[in-house]
């Protein structure tokens, strides 16, 4: 779902006097397009945006005209033009640039997706990926976030934490259920992430898709800072969680290491 909070870098540019307050409005707007996946009505938007009728239907139609919304006096969507948002983000990502054929390889050897995520508060983000010739879909879409706790990336993130600050990070969490299999207890959360980082790996079994496992690995740039999360996925009915190491994590793990010298 998309991030309407504001972060804590928000606010105190807010209070500096370096926030802009009608630019913040109009990107909430936009990541409000995201909640459901249909056209928007100004009701569903000003109450996904938690702003005015007037104001949204101001900025509504200043998207309109520059080209970014369509709709009529009803309904609104997002046209193809605000991919030029995530386009400028892509391009000028290294993270993105160094790992897309890296996956390219990865995903053909494993006959399986990879994807390559980052955190983003509470929440990971995958702004990379790359299928197998054949035919699949995870659902894991670049853009597409996930909760961090509960996912194999996100705790690959979270554990690049030192042990106090993962402490406060994740007791300030609301951890909701994602499938019948996610660990809630956060006390359990810790300890996991914490192991997992000493096993240099992370394997979540159906905790935050029904049905489906990944196992992720860390990826460090030059310095050796943990920098993105690349995973590869599959449904239960075609791996055990054995073979997922057996298999998957080799071929992670040489990715990660040939990645790290080339990312500064």
């Amino acid at each position: 779902m998309p991030r309407l909070k504001r972060t804590e870098e928000e606010e105190k540019a807010r209070e500096g006097g370096e926030f802009i307050e009608t630019l913040d409005r109009g990107l909430r707007v936009i990541q409000s397009f995201g909640i459901d996946r249909r056209p928007m009505t100004l009701s569903d938007l000003s109450k996904s945006a938690n702003l005015p009728r007037a104001t949204v239907r101001r900025i509504l139609m200043t998207l309109v005209k520059s080209g970014f919304v369509a709709g009529n006096e009803r309904l609104f969507s997002l046209t193809p033009r605000v991919l030029l948002l995530a386009s400028a983000y892509l391009t000028s990502n290294q993270i993105s640039t160094v790992m897309q054929p890296l996956m390219d390889e990865v995903a053909g050897k494993a006959k399986e997706v990879c994807s390559l995520a980052i955190l983003d508060g509470e929440e990971v983000v995958f702004i990379a990926r790359s299928s197998p010739a054949r035919v699949f879909s995870t659902g894991l879409d670049i853009g597409y976030r996930l909760p961090a706790f509960c996912t194999s990336v996100g705790r690959v993130l979270l554990g690049r934490l030192a042990n106090d600050e993962l402490t406060r990070t994740v007791d300030g969490m609301k951890l909701a259920a994602q499938t019948q299999s996610t660990l809630l207890d956060k006390s359990a959360v810790i300890a996991t992430i914490i192991a997992d980082r000493t096993k240099g790996y992370s394997l979540v079994d159906q905790e935050a898709e029904e049905g489906f496992r990944s196992i992720s690995v860390p990826i460090r740039r030059y310095d050796g800072a943990v920098i993105a999360a690349a995973n590869i996925g599959a449904h239960v009915d075609r791996i055990t969680t054995g073979e997922m190491i057996d298999r998957f994590l080799p071929l992670l793990k040489e990715m990660s290491l040939a990645a790290q010298p080339l990312l500064v």
